[in-house]
Formats: structure tokens, C-alpha cells, sequence
């Protein structure tokens, strides 16, 4: 279906994605948002169903999906609950895709051997699964500057200043098993001493243009309906600010990422490497 955008003269494609796991739908949701992120003025319209393990559940669903005819990706392991949306979609016409089949077809050719029909097998409570817990404990623990003398114990520590995505990097690298805290730095204010103390975890600066973060903090301060015309965003308030951020960086030697025009996602990754660089991996 296609609808013209109010402040564009181009077409837009929207379509119905109906999203069917077995287990919170990570997996899903991940990889539609980057196939349809491929795709110039495309916008899916997302149906989503998590939790499906029984028959009653996924006939719901399914009535739900002929009502509003798309394709339908699916994350499930029970052989007959998926026979079952597989030959109601197809009689209705109804595109599906079995997302992880691939990736699990290939690593059982590999291994010579044959995959388990595991419910959320990616979410069991292993000892990694508590670390990663642990860590997103930890990073809400020690977020924006607070409990500074637990740093210490950090794998992770970001230094940056106002809007430059220090929580949210956090978080994402909780995720991935990784203790990160951050500390803000604030204009008058001299970083806390245990910065130049801490030994164990990899402190990162996170660098950004002056231009870039005017531009952030403005859309910040109109969306809070305040107004825009402080130093919190004013031009020369904010490059100073910025330049005495990258003289710290520089002066202790820290490592330093661009995050500029870098999604959370992006430089997570891109601590993720150093951190790795770092460990000898």
C-alpha cells in the first residue's frame, strides 16, 4: 500500500510485517529492521506476537495475519506449531519466512550434527545469561556519574559530555556481558579523581562536533518545550565546551570514538573491539 508523506512529494511503500516467535522476539525484530532499512521509503507496519507455544495461541494469530494480509517471519521450534502457520498462510496466500532456518541448516551441515528443538535456547539461565544481568545491574548502578568509587571494577567506563548517548551505549553493552559505567563531564566542574586512579577498566571518550551537538541539544530543549537560548546550546558555550572535553581525551590518553554520526549501536560495537584489542582476543 502506498501513502504520500505530508512534507514530501515522493511515495512511501507500507506494508504488513507480522512477527511470530516462540520467545520475545529480539531475533525478529532485529533482522526486519535491517532488511527493511535497505529499502528506500519503505515502512513496515509491525504486527507483533511473542510468547506462541500453543495451538490456541497461534490460531489468534493467525486470524489476526488474514486480517491484515503481509508476510509473516517467524522464530518457533515446535515442528507442528509451525507446520500449522506454514499451511494456513499458505492457503491464504500469505508469504512466510522462517528466519533462523538458515543459520541453524548451515551450522548442523558444519558440525555434522543435528539442532535441538529448543524454546528461546538463546535465553536459558546460564551462567552467562546472570552476567549479563549483573552488568545491566551494574550500569544502572553506576550511570551519570553515581557510586564513582565502584568504577573500579568495570570493564567499561565512558566520559563524555551532556548528550552523547552515555546511558544508552551503557545499557547496550550490559547486554553483551560488559560492566559500563560513565561519568558526565560538566562545564566548571573538574572530573572526579578516580579517573586518574582506575587501573582495571578501559576509560573511552566519547568525542563529538560542536555542530553536531548544538544541533542535538536544541531538538532536546524544544521537545522539553524550553527555551533554546542557553549556554546549554548556545554556539560558543557549546565549542568550548567540546574542545576542553577532547583536551582531557587527549591529555590522558584515553581511547577515543566519534560518535558524531554513530548510532548507540555503532560505537558499542566499536568499543567492543577495543575492548577485545585490549584482552588480546
Amino acid at each position: 500500500m502506498y501513502r504520500r508523506g505530508a512534507n514530501s512529494s515522493n511515495l512511501s511503500l507500507y506494508f504488513n510485517v507480522h512477527l511470530v516467535s516462540d520467545s520475545t522476539g529480539e531475533t525478529l525484530n532485529a533482522v526486519m529492521r535491517a532488511a527493511a532499512a535497505q529499502f528506500d521509503r519503505v515502512q513496515p507496519l509491525e504486527h507483533n506476537y511473542y510468547l506462541v507455544r500453543s495451538a490456541k495461541q497461534l490460531m489468534r494469530v493467525i486470524n489476526e495475519v488474514k486480517s491484515a494480509p503481509g508476510v509473516v517471519w517467524y522464530t518457533i521450534a515446535d515442528e507442528q506449531l509451525r507446520a500449522t502457520l506454514e499451511h494456513e498462510c499458505r492457503a491464504a496466500g500469505i508469504p512466510t519466512l522462517a528466519v533462523l532456518d538458515p543459520a541453524v541448516h548451515m551450522l548442523s551441515r558444519h558440525l555434522g550434527i543435528s539442532a535441538t528443538e529448543k524454546v528461546a535456547g538463546q535465553h536459558s539461565l546460564t551462567q552467562e545469561y546472570f552476567d549479563r544481568i549483573e552488568a545491566i545491574d551494574f550500569a544502572l548502578r553506576h550511570d551519570d556519574g553515581q557510586n564513582t568509587a565502584g568504577l573500579s571494577t568495570a570493564d567499561v567506563v565512558l566520559v563524555g559530555v551532556s548528550r552523547t548517548s552515555k546511558t544508552p551505549t551503557c545499557v547496550y553493552l550490559a547486554n553483551r556481558g560488559v560492566r559500563a559505567g560513565n561519568i558526565p563531564l560538566v562545564p566548571g566542574v573538574p572530573p572526579p579523581p578516580i579517573l586518574n586512579e582506575m587501573t582495571r577498566p578501559m576509560i573511552v571518550g566519547l568525542k563529538i562536533s560542536a555542530e553536531r551537538l548544538i544541533q542535538i541539544r536544541r531538538q532536546r530543549l524544544l521537545s522539553l518545550k524550553e527555551d533554546a537560548n542557553t549556554s546549554y546550546a548556545e554556539e560558543d558555550a557549546v565549542k568550548e565546551e567540546v574542545t576542553q572535553a577532547n583536551r582531557l581525551f587527549q591529555r590522558n590518553k584515553w581511547v577515543v570514538i566519534d560518535v558524531s554520526r554513530r548510532s548507540v549501536e555503532e560505537t558499542a560495537a566499536a568499543i567492543l573491539n577495543k575492548l577485545n584489542e585490549r584482552r588480546g582476543h
